[in-house]
């Protein structure tokens, strides 16, 4: 073989050696856009690198609405590869399942029909339902009755005491106020919303701070999620949590690989990993509703009021209908109450 291809094939090897390490750091490297809490997400994410160390992913946290809104604006050029832990209302929008692959991982099976898209875009494995978080020394203080409905908080006596998020960006906040709307209807129901903005301080842009806000005594009612309710209650606020007696709405949080992505192996991997027993045991500390078997509800749940049958509490949401509803309930909400 001539010198000069010798030397040829010897310089393509030589950078070929220099540059695997760095292409397959890429291929063990994905983004993963995701709703759940921070608190969540950091716990879901140890135990996943406790089970694939050399995976690597680089998380992006926003707000349902917000990551909605992103998405969208990337629809041309995706930034990431995996939707993960986000609002079934959200993914079932037709221009966030056009990005969507489908796609059936190891233990799909452990996850009732009822929770996964028919043609495999997306699968649901957690979800969340609204509660009050009601701070019992601002009762007293101000010699407040306990709530137990969405119908109390139109109590006159509530006036400024009251917070909820924005629907606009929260999916928690979203979910209160299309439950609302099924519930009631849309005539009574923006009756009803018109009524309790009379008595509501702020809306916060996230589904937790009218909790945590709450809970430091802020203000009387943050109009929140169970499990966040339930968290800030274990860690000694002096807060009941209030399940509405009309129900609780709720939503699911679903998950899905992005057709762009340019690491689909490393993206199947994560999301195969969202079904492991590992993550369904780390799914049963954090989350108040999961749809995978496996686990037990924590006993702090319990004491926080959680009942054992949560089927028994909540809303039966028609998540298609909040879906294609959505940008009009938006629009709706903010030409009336939006400040």
């Amino acid at each position: 073989m001539p010198i000069a291809k010798c030397k040829k094939i010897l310089l393509h090897l030589v950078l070929l050696a220099v540059l695997l390490p760095c292409i397959a750091a890429r291929a063990n490297e994905i983004t993963v856009y995701t709703s759940y809490e921070e608190d969540e997400a950091a716990a879901f994410l140890a135990a996943m690198q406790r089970d694939l160390p050399d995976l690597k992913v680089h998380l992006l946290r926003l707000s349902t609405g917000d990551l909605h809104a992103r998405m969208l604006a990337e629809a041309a050029n995706p930034r990431h590869d995996v939707i993960w832990g986000w609002a079934v209302t959200n993914m079932v929008d037709p221009r966030i399942l056009d990005m969507l692959e489908p796609y059936q991982p190891k233990g799909i099976d452990k996850v009732p029909a009822r929770f996964r898209a028919d043609d495999d875009r997306w699968f649901a494995t957690t979800g969340y339902m609204a509660a009050f978080c009601v701070n019992n020394e601002v009762l007293a203080r101000k010699n407040l009755p306990m709530p137990s409905s969405w119908e109390d908080l139109l109590n006159p006596a509530f006036k400024g005491e009251v917070v909820m998020p924005n629907p606009a960006s929260s999916g928690t906040g979203y979910l209160q106020i299309a439950s609302i709307l099924q519930m009631k209807g849309e005539e009574q129901g923006w009756e009803y919303l018109q009524q309790l903005d009379n008595n509501i301080a702020q809306y916060i842009k996230s589904g937790s701070r009218p909790c945590n806000s709450a809970s430091v005594g802020e203000f009387a009612v943050g109009a929140s999620f169970a499990l966040r309710a339930i968290k800030n209650i274990h860690e000694g606020y002096p807060i009941t949590m209030v399940i509405p007696a009309e129900g609780a709405g709720n939503e699911l949080e679903a998950t899905g690989l992005m057709k762009s992505s340019r690491n689909k192996e490393a993206a199947k991997r994560f999301i195969d990993w969202t079904l492991s027993d590992a993550a369904v045991k780390e799914y049963y500390i954090w989350k108040e509703i999961v749809t995978v078997s496996g686990g037990t509800m924590p006993e702090s749940f319990r004491q926080a009021g959680l009942p054992e049958d949560i089927g028994s509490v909540m809303v039966d949401m028609d998540f298609s209908w909040s879906a294609a509803n959505r940008d009009r309930i938006l629009q709706g909400w903010q030409q009336k109450l939006e400040r």
